[in-house]
């Protein structure tokens, strides 16, 4: 396990500015995201007339051309059971050197990994002609620091197609966001795959697939264009869909500030990376689906390797403990609570109502049905002839108090009947009436209230900063 440690991309090293190892964001302004926009201008949008000097075309390229190839071939090369297989296994592998290797090692180190399964993940990540793995990661380390700001590569706010495709077909109007990688140009492994990298796509991307399928059972044509050509487009949606469907399609447990979604369908799309919302919130967790039941086979590859001595220090509450996965849900679910809340109905306050003596309570009830219940005045004019009791039970209460026969001496009267009754309120007794059922004043609804923090009493925020603004929640009693 030391040997893993050693050359793992996780290890920290001192930064020694003579070498050249000072990271590149150590002396950025606190301010940088909104100095770099304001001091900074983009490239000019782009038109019809500009638009042949503003396409990237190599990526245009590679994007465009397999696709074309892959279908055109596809027309003549029959596809056999055994190349079906093949291509779906490679497209597994070369997948997984993308979301096990380029994406949770090396852009976010959420595991150490020998030195075997580091080459293999690099040989296949290359596989998927994505870029090498620092290129890769220096993008994608920008995309989580900037998330939704024009610093971010792909910005989900710029449209869903920007996201998956434009971004790298057309120029970017801004350069990405400054992120450091200075710890993978230290990795012998990532060193290694940089320098080779183009002689790495042309083996692992098209000859090796084709060579297996040639010399497993005669099939070198289906092996080129189906385990080479179609599987590298099946593999590069599979990667832009986290960068687009991951951001459109889905809930937001954990935190709604940013764009990333969790979502079964995306999690299948992308071997596993569909649990996005959670993954930005802990992006050196070296899960994406945290339940047993949830597809992500790049970490049950990540666990099967740290299984056979392939991998270790696996991140994952032993970082991000699980109280405070727990403690995001829980925010969550609060503030969909808050939102339901206030779109329904709730009785007038009692500071917003009269103050009404008894007398002037009695004189009232001869002219409209007026009912005393746990110091409250609720006119009951429009309920008499709907009281599923009766309206003679009603009737019989009308300038008196029924605050023991609401609860239980005639009828202990359900939640709901609780919660309608208090809709009915028109005035407080002055004074009160002495009942021995105070805790009944408030209707069940209101008894657990979700309430921001400049909504409490000072007595509730005395050891707790906060600001009007601020989207804190408590339980309000």
């Amino acid at each position: 396990m030391s040997s893993i440690s050693k050359v793992s991309p996780t290890t920290t090293t001192t930064s020694n500015p003579s070498k050249g190892d000072t990271p590149i964001d150590l002396n950025i302004p606190d301010n940088y995201v909104s100095y770099t926009l304001k001091n900074t201008k983009p490239l000019p949008p782009v038109t019809w007339s500009n638009l042949h000097n503003e396409i990237n075309w190599l990526s245009t390229f590679f994007l465009t051309v397999p696709p074309l190839v892959g279908t055109i071939g596809a027309c003549f090369v029959t596809l056999r059971w055994e190349t079906f297989v093949w291509s779906v296994t490679y497209y597994f592998l070369t997948g997984l050197g993308i979301t096990a290797g380029y994406h949770r090692l090396w852009a976010h180190r959420s595991y150490n990994a020998s030195l075997p399964a580091q080459y293999a993940l690099a040989v296949l990540g290359a596989g998927s002609l994505q870029g090498s793995i620092k290129w890769w990661s220096r993008g994608h380390r920008a995309h989580h620091r900037y998330t939704d700001t024009d610093l971010d590569p792909y910005n989900a706010h710029k449209g869903f197609w920007y996201s998956h495709l434009g971004w790298m077909l057309i120029k970017p109007r801004r350069k990405p966001g400054v992120a450091d990688v200075s710890d993978l140009s230290k990795n012998p492994v990532v060193k290694w795959q940089h320098k080779h990298y183009l002689a790495l796509v042309l083996i692992m991307g098209f000859i090796l697939p084709s060579v297996v399928a040639w010399l497993g059972w005669g099939d070198a044509k289906g092996g080129f264009i189906y385990a080479g050509v179609l599987r590298l487009v099946f593999v590069h949606h599979s990667t832009f869909c986290v960068n687009s469907l991951a951001h459109w399609l889905g809930e937001t447990p954990f935190d709604d500030k940013h764009t990333p979604r969790d979502h079964m369908i995306t999690a299948f799309v992308t071997i596993g990376e569909g649990y996005h919302n959670f993954h930005h919130q802990f992006p050196m967790d070296y899960r994406n689906a945290i339940k047993w039941y949830q597809y992500d086979p790049t970490k049950w590859t990540i666990w099967a390797l740290s299984r056979l001595g392939l991998a270790s220090h696996l991140k994952a509450s032993r970082v991000f403990p699980d109280n405070e996965v727990r403690k995001g849900q829980l925010t969550m679910q609060l503030k969909r609570l808050r939102e339901t809340q206030e779109k329904l109905a709730w009785p007038s306050d009692s500071n917003d109502l009269p103050v009404i003596s008894w007398d002037s309570f009695q004189e009232q009830s001869l002219k409209r049905p007026l009912i005393l219940i746990s110091g409250f005045i609720h006119d009951v004019s429009n309920f008499i002839e709907e009281h599923p009791g009766g309206a003679h039970l009603l009737i019989k209460f009308i300038g008196k108090d029924a605050t023991t026969a609401f609860f239980g001496g005639v009828y202990d009267h359900s939640n709901a009947a609780h919660n309608l009754l208090a809709m009915k309120r028109v005035g407080v007794l002055h004074g009160g009436h002495p009942h021995g059922l105070d805790d009944n004043a408030i209707p069940p609804s209101q008894r657990l209230k979700i309430a921001r923090y400049n909504e409490l009493g000072s007595g509730f925020g005395s050891s707790t900063a906060y600001s009007e603004s601020e989207e804190g929640f408590a339980d309000k009693f």
